[in-house]
């Protein structure tokens, strides 16, 4: 028997952006920040991909980890 779902749960938009996380630490830090910049202004974030991860460097020395992302967040109806 097929179970009848209502508007609501039948029809969903997830979102997505792409962000760009920087950390002086770890490529993971730099993810972790560009999430923590996102929830600032966004509510239903269901997931992130890591798409990238990039440096830069001085000589032999990473200075900067980047870490572009992709969140994922549901549109309120």
């Amino acid at each position: 028997m097929r179970e009848t779902l209502s508007k609501e749960d039948a029809v969903a938009v997830v979102k997505t952006i792409e962000l760009v996380g920087v950390s002086s630490e770890s490529w993971r830090d730099a993810a972790v920040q560009a999430l923590a910049e996102a929830a600032k202004t966004l509510r239903g974030i269901e997931g992130m991909d890591v798409l990238e991860t990039s440096a830069v460097v001085d000589g032999s020395d990473i200075t900067e980890y980047h870490t572009r992302v992709r969140i994922k967040f549901r549109i309120e109806r």
